[in-house]
């Protein structure tokens, strides 16, 4: 039997106002796939990039790619599953904001006993964005020093507390007293404030002059200068974020820099087999349950107050992880 249900839709890329809430019905789970009652959605930028068409996206479409919710119903062939299951997903394709949602089977690991609903969708895919950024991408080894934008965001904070835990010195940028404050309180030992402070000079006066093995950086074209300036030789540059534009690199400024390295990684190419999925997902509810991890819920919105929320993430005004929350 058809479901009604509210979601978010756009029919053209563009500002935030471009996102309109509409009943849609929702047909039963197929072959592989479950009916989702979400109780809690993740805000992540990339759903900006999206939005605004810098991410390719068919439209019509929805948003979103981080839940948590309660299992309705399941489709022919789901096994390891049943109605009233509580699962996350993190890294899915567009369409997270929505009260229910039919999604695969495949995509969704179970919540742990102990981890709310809130606490799952604010951590599971900025937890698995950091545990492929620290141990896949580049493995950080103790004693490092390592350069991590948007320190005081959802992402950024985890990447603190997870850095300190594998031994690193993490060097965190953020905007403002608070939010430096705030990257402080969650691992960073140092936090290099942009909005006055130099980045490379403040980078090479900490490392004495040496310069990070690994830079971490979610803001792009605004600081890739900045990034480049603070790598040691051989240092990494990982732009997995483009906030202020895509990072113009050449192969010409890698050499010159000191034979440098750039990737530009994405979370679902580290998540996309099934079993790289559960294995990245464990490893982050694993670290919440030992305490390694305490995701900061920053900010909520109704579902009904989308657009307020990517004004406020598109402008900064929100510090730790989002929730959507639909009721």
């Amino acid at each position: 039997m058809p479901r009604h249900t509210q979601a978010i839709r756009i029919t053209a890329h563009g500002a935030a106002e471009v996102m309109t809430i509409t009943s849609i019905s929702l047909p039963d789970p197929g072959p592989g796939e479950v009916l989702l009652r979400q109780t809690a959605i993740g805000l992540n930028y990339q759903d900006v990039y999206f939005r605004n068409g810098s991410y390719p996206l068919n439209l019509p479409s929805g948003l979103g790619g981080e839940a948590a919710g309660l299992i309705e119903a399941v489709g022919p062939g789901v096994t390891g599953f049943k109605p009233g299951d509580r699962v996350a997903y993190g890294g899915s394709a567009p369409g997270a904001y929505a009260a229910h949602r039919i999604m695969p089977a495949a995509r969704l690991v179970p919540i742990p006993d102990g981890v709310s609903d809130e606490i799952a969708a604010a951590v599971l895919m900025k937890g698995m964005t950091v545990e492929y950024l620290l141990q896949r991408c580049y493995q950080v080894q103790p004693g490092q020093s390592v350069l991590f934008y948007a320190a005081a965001g959802g992402v950024g904070l985890i990447a603190g507390q997870w850095g300190k835990h594998l031994g690193a010195r993490m060097i965190g940028v953020a905007a403002g007293a608070e939010k430096c404050a705030l990257a402080r309180d969650h691992g960073y030992t140092h936090v290099i404030d942009r909005t006055h402070q130099n980045i490379a000079e403040t980078v090479r006066d900490l490392t004495n002059g040496a310069g990070v093995p690994v830079a971490y950086d979610s803001a792009g074209a605004a600081t890739y200068e900045a990034t480049m300036a603070s790598l040691a030789p051989r240092g990494l540059f990982v732009s997995f974020g483009a906030t202020t534009g895509v990072a113009p690199v050449t192969a010409e400024r890698l050499q010159k820099g000191g034979s440098l390295y750039f990737t530009r990684p994405t979370l679902a190419t580290y998540i996309a087999s099934p079993e790289e999925l559960s294995a990245s997902a464990k490893h982050v509810f694993d670290l919440v349950a030992q305490g390694v991890i305490t995701p900061r819920i920053g900010h909520t919105y109704k579902l009904t107050d989308i657009v307020q929320a990517h004004r406020d993430l598109e402008a900064a005004r929100t510090s730790g992880s989002t929730l959507l929350l639909p009721a």
